[in-house]
């Protein structure tokens, strides 16, 4: 397992709906944000953004948008994480 150090996080990917829940397929060009979950969380109980201090939001198991060209692709075995700064992580999609 990869555990995160200091202000990062792991993600693992999740790839983008195919369909609408309705059934309407959704063309290449329409696709919607792709998404990830966080998959770890380093131990750090706060997070240093712009020399300020701030509480961790996040939690394992959390979905959340992040920087598209943002963090380091990791593959282990079959599964694809992405490695990625806090400060990256734009929103928790609930």
């Amino acid at each position: 397992m990869i555990k995160p150090l200091y202000n990062n996080v792991l993600l693992k990917k999740v790839e983008a709906a195919k369909e609408t829940k309705s059934g309407i397929i959704i063309s290449q060009k329409e696709e919607s944000e792709e998404y990830a979950v966080v998959a770890a969380v380093s131990g750090a109980k706060e997070v240093k953004i712009n020399d300020r201090t701030y509480e961790m939001p996040l939690k394992k198991g959390d979905k959340v948008m992040y920087k598209k060209y943002s963090g380091t692709d990791i593959k282990d075995g079959e599964e694809e994480y992405i490695l990625i700064k806090a400060e990256d992580i734009l929103a928790i999609v609930e």
